[in-house]
């Protein structure tokens, strides 16, 4: 059997900062060990370093809905269908908070509901060729009734618009209005699960 490569089997032999700023870009110089068992050459590697992020996407299970977000992102300026994407709620874990709390405050920030039961779903690795963004995924429940309207703060320039729609409406834009991966993997989930959620008997996370 092939041995399972770990940590051990990288070296890095220093890390510069490129840039720091909101986001930092460190350049690191390293080698690691090859599948034949021999060492690569040293070489260097750009990481943007993104830190652990996480997201929720809010679901009111009483009427089958779910509550999206919706602003402008300077990377996708050159998007054939603009910049202004369709998105789940999500924020940085700052030092000192858990993945939880930071989606529960940016639920209140970006789109003024409070989520009620909580469910993780999974953590994954968004682009690992070049970034060490780390993002812990959730559905959570919430009252869609009223909900809706323009929201964020003003000191971080945030001009964020949350919409409800109708779950299948949502589902139906998987890949079309909505092409960020962890709004299309969670209703991916959501629509594997929504019905035991509707009749609760899918266990919930707790309560704020």
């Amino acid at each position: 059997m092939t041995k399972q490569l770990t940590r051990i089997d990288v070296e890095i032999f220093d890390v510069t900062t490129a840039y720091d700023g909101f986001f930092k870009l460190n350049l690191y110089d390293l080698r690691h060990r090859r599948f034949d068992g021999n060492w690569s050459r040293r070489h260097q590697r750009e990481v943007f370093e993104r830190g652990p992020t996480a997201a929720i996407l809010l679901y009111d299970p009483a009427r089958d809905t779910v509550i999206l977000v919706e602003q402008m992102r300077t990377p996708a300026v050159d998007d054939p269908d603009g910049p202004w994407l369709l998105e789940i709620v999500a924020g940085i874990i700052g030092t000192g908070e858990t993945a939880e709390s930071v989606v529960r405050r940016e639920a209140e920030e970006e789109a003024g509901v409070t989520v009620g039961a909580i469910i993780p779903l999974f953590d994954s690795l968004l682009s690992p060729g070049g970034c060490t963004e780390r993002i812990s995924m959730f559905v959570g429940l919430v009252e869609s009734d009223g909900a809706g309207g323009v929201y964020g703060l003003d000191h971080e320039d945030e001009d964020i618009r949350a919409v409800v729609w109708p779950f299948e409406k949502a589902f139906a834009e998987v890949g079309g209005r909505i092409i960020t991966a962890p709004a299309m993997m969670c209703l991916q989930w959501l629509a594997m699960n929504r019905d035991h959620l509707r009749s609760g008997t899918l266990a919930k996370g707790g309560e704020g």
